[in-house]
């Protein structure tokens, strides 16, 4: 026996936000969804877009990619990147969705993986909220179904006692269903993805019925490079998916221009300064991670230590972000080296014994010797202190 759902509407009281077909995000919410945050956007590119689309799609999977890399619309509807990368890593990214395959994006940390599933799961459906944040402690539950167990306990097993997960509804709408940090998922947990990805079914033996997934329906699945060990993927889990690797920016200026982009888009919701002032303290920023992170100087000539610390693009958006902060609230509006050493400080820093020894030689061998680096060596030298 099959069971399927109506599509639900989300109260906009529930949640501080408003429904997507309003094309409006609440001015009070601190990040509003993608779907929200960009419906403009997403609706400019809906009505010109006259491509196939597969079933249950917003937008046909060209206009999916155009609404993450950006581009110029005919009628002049500027849409702007939300992911700064190869564009055949987006292409592969949307065509796997629109398979019969699931999605996973693997990378280091700081490499989107999360944002480019909110986005994608925005653009194709409508909605990025239908998420399993993986964790050590996730229950099956969260990925099958659970129940009301005063219901349960009143009236037995029943559909109205049963509490469906976000990856059941996704396959009762036909939409795109989340799961962040899948190895952070205990192993027993992850396989009860199998049969949904699989059969594209989930059972329900309480009830002798089942959820079968109607078209429409995927999956986008994040995973951490560095989380190897911890919970691997099983060989019959990992065939279910498409991976698509998410790299690192490949220049110092791809990077600067995403962490400006980003750091833009929080700085309006929090009422920070304007970037441009900023934007030679940024590239400093990046080029410190950079440097750590590839155990080289930018010329090549200098080997150096790496610390314990990742040092991601997503790092060097919140040491600026916090830098805008303090300029903003205890200085001049302009950021400067004094802004920002100590969140440098603080994501290299991470092992107090070791990474300050490799931050006081980098400090010493590089920042110093640097022309026009003397101001953030000696805010460096004072955060440090």
């Amino acid at each position: 026996m099959s069971v399927s759902a109506e599509p639900t509407s989300v109260d906009p009281r529930r949640n501080g936000s408003v429904p997507a077909d309003t094309g409006t995000a609440r001015t009070d919410t601190l990040r509003p969804h993608a779907e929200h945050a960009f419906a403009d956007e997403l609706a400019a590119l809906a009505a010109q877009d006259d491509r196939p689309r597969p079933a249950r799609w917003r937008l046909s999977p060209w206009a999916v990619a155009t609404y993450l890399l950006g581009g110029t619309l005919p009628d002049g509807t500027v849409i702007t990147p939300k992911y700064v990368g190869p564009r055949r890593v987006v292409e592969v990214a949307v065509t796997t969705l629109a398979t019969d395959r699931a999605l996973l994006l693997l990378g280091v940390p700081g490499t989107a993986k999360t944002w480019v599933s909110e986005h994608l799961a925005a653009a194709v459906s409508g909605d990025s909220t239908l998420l399993v944040q993986g964790t050590a402690g996730t229950p099956e539950e969260a990925i099958r179904y659970g129940w009301n167990y005063a219901r349960l306990l009143a009236h037995g097993p029943s559909r109205d006692a049963l509490v469906p997960s976000p990856v059941m509804r996704a396959m009762a709408e036909g939409r795109t269903a989340r799961v962040e940090e899948l190895t952070r998922i205990p192993a027993d947990v992850q396989d009860s993805l199998i049969t949904i990805l699989s059969e594209k079914t989930l059972p329900i033996p309480e009830l002798g019925q089942e959820v079968q997934a109607v078209r429409g329906f995927n999956l986008i699945a994040t995973a951490n490079d560095r989380d190897r060990g911890v919970n691997e993927l099983s060989s019959a889990l990992r065939r279910r998916f498409n991976t698509v690797v998410l790299p690192l920016p490949e220049t110092p200026e791809a990077e600067v221009d995403i962490v400006t982009r980003r750091v833009e888009q929080i700085g309006r919701s929090l009422d920070l300064p304007a970037v441009p002032d900023g934007v030679d303290e940024i590239r400093r920023v990046v080029t410190v991670f950079r440097e750590l992170r590839d155990g080289v100087t930018v010329d090549g000539r200098t080997k150096l230590k790496s610390p314990s610390g990742t040092l991601s693009t997503a790092e060097a958006i919140s040491v600026v972000t916090g830098g805008l902060a303090l300029a903003a609230h205890f200085g001049d509006g302009v950021l400067r080296a004094g802004d920002v050493a100590a969140g440098v400080l603080g994501a290299v820093v991470r092992d107090p014994a070791a990474d300050r020894v490799v931050w006081q030689e980098y400090l010493e061998t590089v920042v110093r010797e640097r022309d026009g680096w003397s101001d953030f060596y000696r805010a460096c030298r004072e955060a440090g202190a």
